[in-house]
């Protein structure tokens, strides 16, 4: 039973981890790009997408071995929406 426990300790800490590193990468990439490329792409701005991806690092932090917390759960979705949408929209308009 103690090999379970220790073996899902070593899980959420990994998980946690690897949350922490998407949310501080979409972070720092929102911090590269300028305000108005936000605005170009038609997306939120620059400050919006920068609170909520800060905020969320530093829910991961706070919560780091609770990473099934809302507020942690909401941040992913956020940083993934980042990455996934938001991110592709303005390399593309500055790759122009």
């Amino acid at each position: 039973m103690q090999a379970v426990l220790i073996f899902q300790m070593y899980v959420v800490l990994g998980v946690s981890l690897l949350a922490i590193g998407v949310k501080g990468y979409a972070l720092v990439n929102a911090l590269l790009w300028s305000a108005e490329s936000y605005t170009a792409a038609q997306k939120l701005t620059k400050p919006a997408w920068i609170a909520m991806l800060g905020f969320g690092v530093l829910f991961e932090l706070l919560f780091m071995m609770n990473p099934i917390n809302p507020l942690n759960l909401a941040a992913s979705v956020a940083a993934l929406v980042y990455l996934f949408d938001v991110r592709p929209a303005i390399a593309e308009l500055n790759r122009r």
